[in-house]
Formats: structure tokens, sequence, C-alpha cells
């Protein structure tokens, strides 16, 4: 009887390397899909802007009837699925902290189609988001954690998640209830905060369903699974309310300000709340967990270096040209008079 309800999807607890590569590849793809999305229904949000009177920001739903937001979110609809599938390969904290890659294609983008400046802060933040995202692949643990859905189930009456989980949909309501209607038009980290603590449940909860998924490919159907079924329902609600808050927060603000805040936030709960489910970092060394924080932390400083100074008009040539300044200020001789100087005008004299 334990082992019917023990449905594990491999005997030995553990993905073979090619899981590992199918859930990476999985969620890099997600990440150019989704990165590509914020770009297209900006576009489109904007296109409503100019022959609408009621933004999306301001409550209004008339970007409904324009085709290229409908693109976006079918761009986005891509990206989700892929970033879903990835979750049944590799672990959840790999497939969001990789979700970075989505803000660096959103700011190459946002240059190149609506004139969002990248300067070079932006491209130094965009290297180390890489070199940080590269860092964590390295060191993620390649086990997905708990695979199955009886542990899962046990997991969620753990009272660490419950803690978490009420507490994220408590202040979720409280924002959207209170503070949203008062300082959401001009504070960004209301509509982004929503979106983000409702994201880290929709993240274990996608991840639950993949794996009812996979073993239901498997020949374990899990049709009839409570828990299966809770799962689709949870992830389809934070999903439905963290599309019309992103919409509101895309339309507002400026992209290359939603979309770094928004992923380390985002990303930041989302690792929380699957480790607190599924338990990814149990089976790390030490030194792994120091080489995943390190390469979160230098993907974080990467993100914010490329919004931070994203204002700040500073070139290449503009830090060439002012070494050489320095140097030939250095080269030159002093000019002015020692005042041990015999040669000291009277006017020297009377300033001293």
């Amino acid at each position: 009887m334990e082992e019917d309800k023990v449905d594990t999807l491999s005997s030995d607890n553990g993905h073979s390397n090619k899981d590992f590569i199918i859930g990476l590849i999985l969620a890099i793809s997600s990440s150019l899909f989704i990165g590509s999305s914020f770009i297209i229904k900006k576009k489109g949000l904007l296109r409503v802007a100019r022959s609408s009177s009621t933004r999306a920001g301001s409550g209004g739903f008339a970007y409904l009837r324009e085709w290229l937001w409908w693109a976006g979110l079918l761009t986005m609809a891509v990206g989700e699925a892929s970033n879903f599938a990835a979750f049944g390969f590799v672990p959840a904290s790999l497939v969001t902290t990789l979700g970075a890659l989505s803000v660096l294609i959103a700011a190459v983008l946002a240059s190149v189609m609506l004139n969002e400046r990248l300067n070079i802060h932006g491209k130094l933040g965009c290297i180390l988001a890489i070199i940080g995202s590269t860092v964590v692949v390295i060191h993620s643990p390649e086990s997905p954690g708990v695979d199955n859905l009886y542990e899962t189930g046990k997991n969620m009456l753990s009272p660490l998640f419950i803690l978490y989980a009420g507490s994220a949909v408590s202040l979720a309501i409280y924002l959207i209830f209170w503070k949203s209607p008062k300082i959401g038009q001009t504070n960004v980290l209301v509509y982004v905060s929503i979106c983000s603590l409702l994201g880290s449940l929709s993240v274990v909860f996608a991840k639950g369903l993949s794996i009812a998924i996979r073993l239901t490919a498997s020949g374990n159907s899990q049709l009839l699974n409570p828990l299966a079924w809770f799962f689709l329902i949870a992830m389809a609600t934070g999903i439905t309310i963290q599309l019309s808050y992103l919409n509101m927060a895309l339309d507002t603000f400026n992209t290359a300000l939603v979309t770094p805040i928004y992923y380390v936030m985002f990303t930041t709960l989302s690792i929380t709340s699957s480790g607190i489910l599924y338990k990814e970092w149990t089976k790390l060394s030490i030194a792994n967990v120091a080489g995943d924080l390190c390469g979160f932390a230098t993907t974080i400083c990467g993100v914010f270096l490329l919004h931070m100074f994203k204002d700040v008009n500073v070139t290449f040539s503009d830090l060439l040209s002012s070494s050489n300044k320095t140097k030939t200020s250095s080269n030159e001789p002093e000019l002015q008079p020692s005042l041990n100087s015999p040669t000291r005008t009277l006017d020297d004299s009377a300033t001293v």
C-alpha cells in the first residue's frame, strides 16, 4: 500500500544527465520567448495608448482588441510552456534563476524596438548576469528534489510551508485591495510584489502538476488524484492574476524598470518556496550551496546594474577620453607658484 502512495519518477531518486540537459534547454528557451514577449506586449500596449483613452494601467481592457498584444501573449504562453516542462526535469531554483536571460533579452530588444537606451552599465550588467547564471548552472543540484505527489502533499502540510503560503497570499490580498488603488500608479513595487508573491506559489504548483503529468505519461495515471487537480486550479488562478498586474506594471512603468525588479523578487521568492516544498538543496554540499548563492548574487548585481544607471549617458569612448585627459593633466607642469618662490608678484603676496 505504501508503495502505491509513493509514485516516484525514478527508482534511484536522481535524474540522468540527459534529463538535466533537456531541462536546461527548456529553461533557456523559455527565457528567450518570455523576454521577447515583454517587448511585443509593450508595443501592443503603446499602440492601444495612442488610440484609447482607457489604458491598461488605469484598469482598461482595450488591449484585448490589439493583435500585437495577443502575439506577445502567445509568445509568453510558449515560454511558460517551456518553463513548465523544465520543472519536470531540473530543480525549480535553476529554472527560475535562469529567468535572468529573459531580462537581458528584454533589455536588448527594448533598446532596438522601443528606443530604450542600453548604455555601458547595461552591457556590463548583461555580462554579469550571464556569468552568474553560468555559475548557478554549474553548482545547481541535478536532482529535482521531491519527485512524487505523496511526498509533495506531506510537505504542503508542514508548518513552514503553511506559514510561507499563508503569508504570501495574505500580503498579496492586502496589496491588491488596499495598496494598489492608492499608490499602484506611482510605486512599481506594488504591482511587481503582487506578481512575485503569487508567482512563487504558481511555480511550486506548476512543478507539482509537471510531476503529475510525467507520472501519467509513464503509465501511472494521476487523473483521479485530487492533488493534481488542485495544482492545476491554483496555478491557473495565480497566473491569471499575475498577467493582469503585470500588464498594469508594463503599461505604467518603463520596461527596463519592471523586468529587473520583477526578476529579482520573483526568483528570490520562488527559490524560497520551492526549497521549502521540494527540498531541492538538501543534497547539495556546502561548496555547491555557496557557489549557487554567489552565482545568484552575481546575477542580481548584473540585473540591477542593467537598470540603476540606465539614464547615465556614458560610453567606452567617454571612458577612454577621460583616461587620456587624466594622463595629459598629470604630465603638465605645475603652473601655480610655490610659496617659497622668490619670483612671487605683488598680487601673489597680497593674496597670501
